[in-house]
């Protein structure tokens, strides 16, 4: 017996098939929209066409021209390592001294990263008006306050951690976790380097140690490796860079010349193999560096006055000494900028185990004998790296930043001294090339702990900086795991209000 022919659909749409069809399509409409509001769809007709840099193999730091004219031709990053309060420094809140003591509105069931808090506490010192604009800065800082009027506040930052290892990875790289390209890197990438005989990218760790998450804070991360950051300092230069005794300078540059032939030989054998000549470029960087580094880390040659400008000729107690070792690696700094450095990323503070607070801005115990000690370290050489840069004109084409991984809580923690870590409001400021003077923008609110005026991310942050060297941020891409990734992420916007 023969099955009877299935029954002919009908043209007409039944409530059952229309339902169907109507739940695919809107689920696609939505996922669509999804797509495309992470910038994951292959063609996204409001995402702008991405321009990677070109890349000669053997030349990774060769200078590349910008999307646009910059207004900065390179960047000097100081990182405060721990988390400096913006309440105690250029956060000036009235209304935290006026209701000290009082619990903060709202913040009863309150529980932050070490616990619950106590009583809003004001800062210990003093904030009084600086400069012609005016600026309330702290006397933690006074010498920096005294240049409140070549400096550009962002009063309201916000983060998305309240931890010190994946709050520094987020303002070095813009994701929390390990494995991006820090913001040096990027912009190397992108622009390559002036000078050829040095890094493109350097990383002056502060002379106590490195940060807590040490090299991550200037590493590739899925970019090429030669895009990481140089690390050394005034303290502890490169080592094994000089000759040997035994070997003349007549005899280094014939070997040079020798190997240089080798190389070059060795790349004519193995055509298009970019990994090859990425790896004879860094080698050949780095013969160069035996003589570039130890001239441009020599401070010998720098007078007195410029030593006492930036304190580094202080010594006789330990927070002098320490100061005076931040000191010259703020000199160094200028130099590398001097050199045609695209990238200077300097550290103040360091992590050590065991040692909460006493050698970075973690001051959860006892903030003010612990900023007592880190105020001055800070405080002095900065200054002195701002006047200096700005009386020999570099300031002009030198975007100087100065960031932490996030601010401090408006209350005292119950049970002792000090603030609590606080990502929801801070604050980060910018000074020279393309920013505004002496201008203050965004705010927290009333006590410092949220921001709630004019919110700048972390990834608003960034693509500031690109757009102030020159480059688009949402054009500026490299292909990983399936995604065009981009320092700023999807959500990225530059900060238009602070640009001169």
């Amino acid at each position: 017996m023969t099955e009877p022919f299935p029954p002919t659909p009908s043209p007409f749409l039944n409530r059952r098939r229309f339902l169907a069809d109507a739940g695919m399509g809107l689920g696609a409409i939505a996922l669509t929209h999804l797509l495309g509001r992470e910038g994951l769809l292959a063609q996204s007709l409001s995402h702008k066409e991405s321009i990677r840099p070109v890349i000669p193999p053997g030349q990774p730091y060769a200078p590349r021209r910008p999307h646009f004219t910059p207004r900065a031709r390179n960047v000097l990053l100081i990182f405060c390592s721990g988390a400096c309060s913006h309440l105690d420094t250029f956060d000036y809140k009235p209304e935290l001294i006026r209701r000290n003591g009082q619990p903060m509105p709202g913040s009863e069931k309150l529980i932050t990263f070490q616990g619950e808090q106590g009583a809003l506490t004001r800062s210990p010192w003093e904030f009084r008006p600086r400069g012609q604009s005016g600026k309330m800065v702290s006397d933690l800082v006074p010498h920096l306050g005294a240049l409140a009027d070549d400096l550009c506040f962002i009063h309201s930052m916000q983060g998305k951690t309240n931890t010190h290892g994946p709050g520094e990875n987020y303002m070095s790289t813009g994701n929390a976790l390990d494995g991006f390209p820090s913001v040096g890197a990027w912009a190397t990438y992108a622009l390559g380097s002036e000078d050829q005989s040095l890094p493109a990218y350097v990383a002056i760790p502060d002379p106590r140690g490195k940060p807590q998450n040490s090299v991550n804070n200037w590493a590739p991360g899925f970019l090429p490796a030669a895009f990481q950051g140089t690390e050394f300092n005034a303290t502890n230069p490169i080592r094994n860079l000089a000759r040997p005794a035994s070997v003349g300078e007549p005899q280094d540059d014939a070997t040079r010349r020798f190997l240089q032939r080798l190389n070059e030989r060795h790349a004519g054998r193995y055509p298009g193999d970019s990994e090859l000549a990425a790896r004879i470029a860094s080698y050949e960087l780095a013969a160069r560096m035996q003589r570039t580094i130890p001239e441009v880390a020599d401070l010998s040659s720098e007078p007195a006055h410029i030593l006492r400008l930036y304190g580094a000729d202080e010594g006789g107690s330990k927070i002098n000494e320490t100061r005076a070792a931040y000191a010259r690696n703020c000199i160094l700094a200028r130099r590398l900028v001097e050199k045609g450095v695209r990238f200077v990323q300097l550290f103040n503070g360091a992590y050590q185990t065991g040692g909460e607070g006493v050698s970075n801005w973690d001051g959860h115990k006892e903030l003010f004998k612990q900023y007592s000690l880190h105020g001055p370290v800070l405080d002095k050489p900065t200054a002195g790296l701002l006047l200096d840069l700005k009386q020999r004109g570099l300031l002009e084409e030198t975007l100087v930043v100065w960031c932490t991984e996030f601010g401090r809580m408006p209350t005292f923690q119950k049970g002792s001294q000090g603030r609590d870590h606080n990502p929801s409001g801070f604050t980060c400021w910018m000074a020279g090339a393309g920013v505004r003077k002496g201008f203050s923008y965004g705010a927290t609110d009333e006590f410092g702990y949220k921001a709630v005026e004019d919110v700048v991310s972390v990834h608003d942050f960034h693509a500031t900086i690109l757009h102030l060297l020159g480059m688009d941020h949402e054009r500026l891409t490299y292909y990983h795991n399936g995604l065009e990734r981009r320092l700023s992420d999807v959500d990225g916007q530059v900060v238009r209000g602070i640009l001169a």
